[in-house]
């Protein structure tokens, strides 16, 4: 059995001990939170304190980007310990003599429950028989372990922005126009859910359509002249930047 400690307790950190919490082979024994936590959901010990941590396997750092090296920098252990961001590179911990990578790729929102067996997780380590643990860590709760360098999950990392933060931005931009026209944005659903599934059987390149696509430059226009300036700005990159890449594959 594996005895993890998982230290920070926001959306990916308690989505992180749902899933273990579910798996024989994995034992949560601790959480480190810098402040105590109401509700208490799970049988892990939980401190606030990190002297009082208790030994483990692995220790997953679950805390925001800009403060994993110094939070690092701060653990005394000889266990393997392993960050959870997409950005920030291995060499971060580098005050441990045991440090890797532990990436879920996916977007977390608190409150909403998911299954890890179809997320990908992308683990990386300083040493060959801490990856092969980091391995078995992974494949207990995901169908998809990829072993990926630190310059690889950078670039994934970009990649998954544009497909994710900057897509659901869009939707927010749909679903601001459909209010200010007293339009119920659930009309556009449909298209949304069939746009993300057709890549399933289609690359997003030749699945691409829309005005753009088609040079409709009446069409272009008359959005213009409807939008607010913001999105106008937005909307104009956007159209530039699909003409540009579909000119340069014709």
């Amino acid at each position: 059995m594996i005895a993890i400690s998982v230290l920070g307790y926001g959306n990916l950190a308690s989505h992180l001990v749902a899933a273990f919490e579910k798996v024989k082979s994995v034992n949560v024994i601790q959480i480190y939170n810098r402040h105590p936590i109401k509700n208490k959901p799970f049988n892990a010990l939980f401190t606030t304190n990190l002297s009082d941590l208790l030994p483990a396997d692995i220790y997953i750092i679950a805390i925001p980007d800009d403060a994993i090296s110094v939070f690092s920098s701060k653990l005394k252990t000889d266990g393997l310990v392993v960050h959870t961001s997409g950005s920030v590179p291995l060499e971060a911990l580098q005050t441990q003599s045991r440090a890797g990578v532990f990436y879920p790729l996916q977007s977390f929102t608190k409150g909403k429950a998911l299954s890890f067996k179809n997320i990908p997780i992308c683990i990386e380590a300083t040493d060959k028989k801490d990856l092969e643990l980091l391995f078995k860590l992974a494949r207990s709760i995901s169908d998809s372990v990829i072993k990926i360098t630190t310059a690889q999950r950078k670039k994934l990392h970009v990649a998954a922005v544009f497909v994710n933060n900057f897509t659901n931005y869009m939707y927010t931009i749909g679903e601001s126009l459909c209010e200010d026209n007293k339009i119920d944005f659930n009309i556009l659903k449909p298209l949304i859910l069939e746009t993300a599934l057709k890549i399933e059987t289609v690359s997003p390149h030749q699945a691409q359509t829309g005005p753009a696509r088609r040079k409709d430059v009446v069409t272009i226009k008359k959005h213009l002249d409807f939008l607010p300036k913001e999105y106008q700005e937005i909307y104009t990159l956007l159209t530039q930047s699909i003409q540009k890449n579909y000119d340069k594959k014709l």
